[in-house]
């Protein structure tokens, strides 16, 4: 079944937009059922089971981390994680910045918003965000790589609060793109929309849909 989901939301999504199969808590056979059925990328929530399954599951994978990520984690996936969803401050950017460079690499990351109404402890608001944009405008973090913005909708019913939502975070994105990234061409992803409501998140301009539970199933 594995291999048949992942064809149908491809379908659905289109070509302007990526297929992330969230594979946390998943075994590795289940990532391997799905890397067999063409998919390569992969997104985790803890840094322990996603340095476990790079260790054994083939090296073409891209890794994304979309968990909330601990300043003292981040050395343990600098060596090879192809982008970090839920970044949301810059003491965080920094901490990768520096790890990056141990590894003479460039980190590609998304700011994360809090779009949402429910109270999570994390994600930026809009004031914050501007201040790292600022801030990162005398700060040269040349090991990181800022790609776009991630947010979570609402778990609610109401469709329309869940577009809002998505729509709210897409308007962001081009208000902050023509100041800051102007011409910065690997800014262009916006991260919204899972199971349940990727569908709304790919009709509102996401670039990239977290999939889980509508790949591998319920847990």
């Amino acid at each position: 079944m594995i291999g048949a989901n992942i064809k149908k939301i491809n379908q659905e999504i289109g070509e302007h937009t990526r297929l992330i199969a969230v594979s946390k808590t998943k075994p590795a056979e289940n990532i391997l059922e799905a890397y067999q059925n063409g998919q390569r990328i992969f997104g985790e929530n803890k840094v322990q089971e996603m340095v476990g399954k790079y260790e054994i599951l083939p090296k073409d994978i891209e890794w994304h981390l979309i968990g909330h990520l601990q300043s003292n984690k981040v050395k343990y996936i600098a060596p090879f994680v192809a982008m970090i969803h839920g970044v949301d401050s810059l003491k965080l950017l920094q901490t990768i910045n520096k790890e990056a460079a141990k590894c003479q690499r460039v980190i590609p990351c998304l700011l994360q918003m809090h779009i949402a109404v429910e109270e999570t402890k994390f994600g930026l608001n809009q004031s914050e965000l501007y201040d790292i944009l600022e801030q990162l405008k005398v700060n040269n973090l040349d090991n990181i790589k800022i790609c776009g913005l991630m947010g979570m909708a609402s778990n609610v019913e109401d469709v329309e609060q869940i577009r809002t939502e998505f729509r709210g975070l897409k308007t962001l994105f081009d208000e902050i793109k023509e100041p800051y990234f102007k011409n910065d061409e690997s800014f262009k992803e916006l991260s919204m929309g899972m199971s349940g409501d990727y569908l709304i998140a790919v009709e509102e301009g996401s670039t990239l849909i977290r999939v889980g539970s509508s790949i591998f199933g319920h847990r």
